[in-house]
């Protein structure tokens, strides 16, 4: 009697112990793993202290965005594996900087094909080998030493006007949106304002763009038919990497590295790739439209701090015209403009802006005019995935990245987890508490029905059966077969001993002739 009153822990109490203890172990892990890390170069922390959000790149994202260039911006948390679930991927632009944990092989082939085969648009800004897993994919190589250039640094000066010490690692240089000069030291026309509107005029101009700490890229093959590579930018023949943070330019292990080697941007087109878009006459067709990846060698080049230019101003970062540089050269030395006005760096968001313009799919003339011409039909994808979050925010930024790599949907994505929870919930609560009992095995019933069936409605069954079988033979619904007059039924069963079993109401049945119309039933229509 002992056993039967005591009552162990419910099973829906362990389910409930269970998923609690998971979740406070999960999101301890994370959060001590967090612990001592801040969240840098998001587009999506304005609320930071002073010094570290100007290492964020959520000036470039409200730019580009709603109240700027009104492109349509959004971020994906989980992974770059889903970029080719995306909707028009041929308008869309994925922006991936200071990427801190490296990419697996899947992710690199992603957007590979992304930019290869869709016709997608990539900019991958690293000072580091952590992208060196996509640039493989596209025979590109990220040096894993600072770069340092004696000829071409900036000066940056303190809060009182005095000048810091100087670090030939804050490299500026002159690029063009979409052309190369092969002399190093001829001089470039500057983009005004009037030209960064016009794609026929910043083609053929240049900008100044600064840089913290780049690293060097080089291209490993040029001569691949199926492309246009452009190293928009790189340093001067003296330029050298700093192996082992060795700064001493006489050191022979800190050899210059020259020409195209110490590359800074690297564009890459895919011509030729087709797809389906909105053409003249607002129908879809066929369209020829070009993949984009631009490779920059540092992400500094989109923090706030060099992005705006009242946040360089502020921060310190001198023009041409400071006395800083005495008579070391500056930007103005590869540059003139043509009314022989200033050059000067208006931050690099007048150069970042006009690439992303350029790299789009505005100046294509296959598609509608309805699509080109405005901004809002194209897309600008933070990766926010790369990044280490802070200790309250990457619990729930790790298991929405879990979730989302199940799905690209937004919705779907919601669903997966209201209905996890869902489920536990039911689970929970609908789990009954068994009963102490014992099992007994007792071969005498091992045939016998839990339920007996009343024998009174045998006859019954036997007519539903035929019926049932007269329906499903003939392909007709449950409505269809109540339609059906007697006669019609008759008809179709054409038997006259089922027929009389369907409509005879004074005809009694033996259990064992009922049987044997069973079996009769059953070779029926065969």
């Amino acid at each position: 009697m002992a056993e039967e009153e005591a009552t162990g822990v419910k099973l829906e109490t362990w389910l409930l112990v269970g998923f609690i203890v998971a979740m406070l172990l999960s999101t301890t892990v994370i959060i001590i793993t967090a612990s001592d890390k801040q969240t840098v170069f998001s587009a999506y922390v304005t609320d930071e202290e002073t010094n570290l959000q100007y290492q964020q790149i959520s000036s470039m994202r409200e730019d580009l965005g709603d109240g700027g260039m009104d492109y349509i911006v959004a971020n994906t948390m989980s992974t770059p594996m889903l970029v080719n679930d995306w909707r028009e991927p041929h308008r869309t632009m994925l922006i991936i900087a200071a990427p801190e944990k490296p990419f697996d092989n899947a992710e690199a082939e992603a957007i590979h094909e992304f930019v290869t085969e869709k016709g997608g648009k990539v900019i991958i800004a690293s000072n580091s080998t952590n992208a060196q897993t996509v640039a493989e994919k596209f025979d590109v190589k990220f040096s894993d030493s600072p770069l340092v250039d004696p000829n071409r640094y900036y000066e940056v000066s303190t809060s009182t006007g005095e000048a810091e010490e100087e670090d030939a690692r804050k490299i500026w240089t002159v690029a063009g949106v979409n052309k190369v000069w092969e002399d190093d030291f001829e001089k470039r026309p500057y983009c005004s304002s009037d030209d960064l509107s016009d794609s026929s005029k910043y083609d053929d101009c240049a900008l100044p763009v600064l840089f913290h700490r780049p690293t060097a890229i080089q291209v490993l093959d040029l001569e691949n038919p199926d492309r246009n590579v452009k190293v928009l930018a790189h340093a001067s023949g003296s330029a050298f990497l700093a192996k082992d943070n060795n700064f001493d330019v006489n050191d022979p292990e800190n050899r210059p590295l020259g020409g195209n080697n110490t590359g800074l941007i690297v564009r890459m087109d895919y011509p030729g790739i087709d797809t389906i878009d909105q053409v003249k006459g607002i129908r879809e067709g066929e369209v020829d439209v070009t993949g984009s990846i631009v490779f920059i060698s540092d992400h500094s080049v989109f923090a706030n701090h060099l992005w705006d230019a009242s946040d360089a101003e502020v921060t310190g970062k001198e023009q041409c015209e400071s006395t800083l540089y005495g008579s070391r050269s500056c930007w103005n030395s590869l540059l003139q403009s043509a009314d022989s006005s200033s050059t000067a760096w208006n931050g690099n968001e007048d150069y970042f802006v006009t690439l992303i313009r350029d790299m789009m799919e505005h100046e294509n003339d296959e598609i509608s005019t309805v699509i080109t011409s405005e901004n809002s039909n194209f897309y600008i994808v933070f990766d926010e995935s790369r990044h280490v979050t802070s200790a309250m925010s990457s619990p729930f930024t790790e298991a929405m990245g879990a979730i989302v790599m199940l799905t690209s949907d937004t919705l779907l994505k919601w669903l997966i987890v209201l209905n996890l929870m869902a489920l536990l919930s039911i689970a929970i609560m609908v789990v009954p508490e068994k009963e102490n009992w014992r099992h007994i095995f007792d071969l005498t019933r091992f045939r016998e029905r839990p339920n007996k069936v009343d024998p009174s409605k045998y006859l019954q069954r036997v007519r539903e059966a035929m019926m049932a079988k007269v329906r499903q033979f003939n392909d007709l619904t449950r409505d269809e077969m109540a339609r059906k007059t007697p006669g019609e039924i008759q008809s179709l069963v054409k038997d006259p001993r089922l027929i009389e079993l369907l409509y005879s109401q004074q005809r009694s049945y033996s259990n064992e002739e009922l049987r044997q119309l069973l079996q009769q039933i059953r070779r029926w229509g065969k």
